[in-house]
């Protein structure tokens, strides 16, 4: 038997609440929970709801071990959203600070997805059904 378990993406981020703010704004997500500030009056951890799915942003603190993408040269993951209309997330991410990485397109694979880094070095792909 297989525990109940959920798995919510960390993002490390240089400033939690203005990731949180393009979050809200880009992907609709909401703030469900914000963590008591740490000593340079970041705070340690903001919790975010899209649809059914959860993740949260924490700054980075090397002492910690926390390194945003940019400390790190570049993402080490890739975070896939399925989404009704890919097209209209991209360009709102993008309007907000994204940046295209690979267009949204139709793929041979039977997909409409691309890819955008957001203004925290953090790898979206974006992915919905044909047009």
């Amino acid at each position: 038997m297989t525990p109940d378990i959920r798995i919510s993406p960390r993002l490390i981020v240089p400033d939690p609440d203005r990731a949180s703010a393009f979050y809200q704004d880009a992907l609709g997500a909401e703030q469900v929970f914000r963590a008591p500030l740490i000593d340079d009056g970041r705070p340690s951890v903001v919790d975010h709801r899209v649809g059914a799915s959860f993740f949260r942003v924490s700054p980075a603190v090397s002492s910690w071990g926390w390194r945003s993408p940019d400390d790190l040269g570049g993402s080490a993951i890739l975070l896939e959203i399925e989404v009704d209309d890919p097209d209209a997330v991209g360009d709102r991410m993008t309007a907000h600070g994204a940046e295209v990485v690979v267009p949204i397109e139709n793929r041979p694979y039977g997909k409409r997805s691309g890819r955008v880094r957001d203004p925290f070095g953090h790898l979206w792909i974006i992915t919905g059904a044909l047009r």
